[in-house]
């Protein structure tokens, strides 16, 4: 697998900062945003394998973007990051589609094995879409 692609998205500059910097150590590349809006910008702009989002943001909070980013259908898992946790937040995101949810302060060893088995759920999913396409075309039928 090649150089697993991040969005970070949490509206504390600081954060997101630091953050980056941790996971670029770690030899992954970090876009990062201070905004939903941004991320949905981002998303629909670009390639990432996981999404790693805040809940609580000022505009467009967490859950929404998290909405968003399913809506435009693009491959990218997305992993919870929050100061702000409660189980029925855990839950919402979890049915929304959310990979995984951790809570504010987190190891970042704990944070990278979460990113890298996001990233394997991302990888097996665009596989099994693949396929689904290449079998639709053996069988005449277009996408």
């Amino acid at each position: 697998m090649e150089t697993t692609r991040i969005l970070l998205v949490d509206d504390e500059t600081e954060f997101t900062d630091s953050m980056s910097r941790l996971l670029r150590n770690r030899g992954y590349q970090v876009t990062a945003v201070n905004s939903g809006q941004e991320a949905i910008k981002c998303l629909g702009q670009g390639r990432f394998d996981v999404m790693v989002l805040d809940l609580k943001m000022p505009g467009m909070d967490g859950m929404t973007t998290l909405k968003e980013a399913k809506r435009l259908n693009v491959f990218t898992e997305t992993l919870i990051l929050t100061g702000h946790a409660t189980v029925d937040t855990a839950l919402e995101a979890i049915k929304l589609g959310a990979y995984d949810y951790l809570t504010k302060p987190c190891e970042i060893d704990d944070l990278v094995r979460k990113i890298q088995g996001a990233g394997e759920k991302k990888e097996a999913t665009e596989k099994q879409e693949f396929g689904k396409r290449i079998d639709k075309i053996v069988e005449g039928k277009t996408f």
